[in-house]
């Protein structure tokens, strides 16, 4: 069986695969071949790939390989040509991409969308969402620094007493924890809101305060994600974090809902009342943002306020992005890679079932099936 490696887009410096990653799968009887220069802004040069046991291609070669990796997925004329029998593995979207989706279908193709793992412990070496959240959520945190005027930390100088910034940290799954440890590691007093019960202890772990809204949904049957809350809820919700929020020199935003436009939490009202200076990092801006004056891929300032929208954060520490998302792949692969190197679909298998978005004309996602295509879910 051929694995092929994919170059990203101009826009993004990851690769699904560094040569270190390549040579687990060689050891795992498979071919690997990669597109030139794919490994280039990840600091991982066309020599380092051969010396790992790969073999380098041009794009219209690497395309025809049994087993097709990458990040983004391929252009739409470029998946015009992939065949039914090949498999695609990217980050689809799915649940927010039904047209892409339809495509697979109609082609036959068999595609995994690794944003699609479920989240349990035992996909927990799977998990890229988790792994590029860990980079946004540090980044988010140095990126506010870089553009705030105030210091982090306390300082005791000659000058007098500097009070350490105030941080507030919306979302705290997995980027909002990680956006936590950094700030409190440079010496801010962090607040930290989550819908999800769960996420008070965790905050509370790392040395914030958790800013709790009585009255939530129930979230345990959401699989680790946040759920939709109810307009009352969500009410309650606006009022305390925009308290909260006014008071804030550093606001990082991190809540998401798959497949749904994310939840507004900070309002035009509330960055007016913030004080001049105020820096805002929004990692839900290509889903709309959680600040109602992020736009996405801008840096921009209102009424005094820095508002940072990047959603793809991770993007920018190309190196250990790139190793983690590829130690991730690698991983889900040895679940379809057979004893001598064959693609092995084993359905039974629940990340298996649960990461594939299409196979041979059908939705084989139970969440994708009920989301996508509900009046076809039996």
């Amino acid at each position: 069986m051929t694995i092929g490696l994919l170059k990203e887009p101009d826009h993004e410096s990851r690769v699904a695969l560094l040569p270190e990653s390549v040579k687990n799968l060689v050891n795992l009887k498979v071919d690997v071949w990669v597109e030139t220069r794919a490994g280039q802004k990840a600091f991982s040069s066309d020599e380092a790939y051969v010396t790992a046991g790969a073999k380098v291609h041009s794009r219209a070669d690497t395309l025809q390989a049994d087993v097709i990796l990458g990040i983004y997925p391929p252009s739409d004329s470029e998946i015009d040509r992939i065949q039914a029998h090949q498999v695609l593995i990217c980050l689809f979207n799915p649940l927010a991409n039904k047209a892409l989706v339809d495509t697979f279908l109609q082609k036959g193709i068999t595609t995994f969308s690794m944003d699609n793992v479920p989240r349990t412990t035992r996909a927990q070496a799977m998990d890229i969402l988790s792994s590029m959240a860990t980079v946004a959520g540090y980044k988010a945190v140095l990126l506010a620094a870089s553009h705030s005027p105030r210091f982090f930390p306390m300082f005791m100088t000659a000058a007098g007493s500097i009070i350490p910034s105030k941080v507030l940290v919306l979302g705290a799954g997995v980027a909002g924890l990680q956006a936590i440890a950094t700030a409190r590691r440079l010496g801010a007093v962090v607040e930290a809101f989550d819908v999800r019960a769960a996420a008070e202890e965790e905050v509370k772990s790392l040395g914030a305060k958790f800013v709790k809204v009585e009255g939530a949904q129930d979230d345990k049957g959401a699989g680790g994600y946040a759920v939709e809350q109810s307009e009352e809820f969500k009410a309650k919700q606006q009022a305390l974090i925009q308290e909260h929020a006014t008071k804030s020199n550093i606001i990082i935003c991190t809540a998401q809902i798959p497949g749904r436009k994310a939840p507004l939490l900070i309002t035009e009202d509330t960055v007016k009342n913030m004080d001049s200076g105020s820096v805002i990092v929004d990692l839900a801006a290509s889903t709309g943002g959680n600040c109602e004056l992020t736009e996405n891929n801008q840096i921009c300032q209102k009424e005094g306020v820095t508002i940072i929208g990047d959603s793809n954060l991770s993007s920018s520490m190309p190196l250990d992005a790139s190793k983690m998302y590829g130690k991730n792949m690698v991983n889900f692969l040895k679940l379809i890679i057979g004893p001598e190197g064959e693609l092995n679909l084993n359905w039974q298998d629940d990340i298996v079932l649960n990461t594939c978005v299409t196979h041979q004309g059908q939705v084989q996602s139970p969440r994708v099936k009920s989301t996508l295509y509900p009046s076809e879910t039996v």
